[in-house]
């Protein structure tokens, strides 16, 4: 469905600050579903430990028949879960990876998310991050919010999601300490890809 629907667009979103997380020694990475994300992540980060958590154990099988094509070693804990009821290890990872993932929440979920999660990223860690957005004006927001609205209406009876329209991390990101190191947007603003740190300079 993401490739009729968007091509090689979320993609490239989810691609778009993979080389500045190289190093990374243990990284968490939430509703990666088909694993083509995972995939890339491992080849920039081999010797990463990667906790890949899904509520859906056939996306998690399908992301494992896709490491276990493209890599012969790779260290990779497949977690079948819900999120909310997960428990994480305290400052445990360098990174939290969140593809086109919060957007299935309500606000008060992604504030409670935010918060939970922030607990297990170490004191210099970072939240790599892709999803939609409607831009500010004109004809790009007018565009996003009719492509929103119909994408909410179909997943809202096709998988019940919780959220009904889209709402924004940032502000509980920040209160939450990070800080928006960069943002890149992509289809008229439609998509946008973020990477925050905690206790750094502001975006640039």
């Amino acid at each position: 469905m993401e490739w009729l629907l968007a091509g090689s667009k979320l993609q490239r979103c989810r691609m778009a600050f993979l080389e500045e997380v190289k190093g990374a020694g243990r990284i968490l990475l939430l509703g990666e579903g088909h694993g083509r994300f995972l995939e890339e992540l491992v080849r920039v980060n081999p010797a990463a430990q990667i906790t890949c958590l899904d509520a859906s154990a056939g996306m998690l099988r399908e992301a494992k028949q896709r490491l276990a094509q493209s890599h012969r070693n790779f260290q990779v804990e497949l977690t079948h879960a819900d999120v909310f009821s997960w428990v994480p290890e305290a400052c445990a990872y360098d990174l939290i990876v969140t593809h086109f993932f919060l957007d299935c929440f309500t606000e008060q979920q992604i504030n409670g998310l935010v918060n939970k999660l922030s607990s297990c990223l170490k004191p210099s860690g970072k939240w790599l991050l892709a999803d939609f957005c409607k831009p500010a004006k004109g004809l790009k927001r007018f565009r996003a919010s009719a492509i929103l609205w119909l994408m909410y209406r179909f997943f809202r009876m096709a998988t019940q999601l919780p959220a009904s329209q889209l709402a924004s991390p940032d502000e509980s990101l920040a209160a939450n300490g990070f800080r928006l190191e960069k943002r890149l947007a992509f289809d008229w603003g439609l998509l946008h890809a973020d990477l925050w740190a905690l206790g750094m300079s502001s975006a640039r």
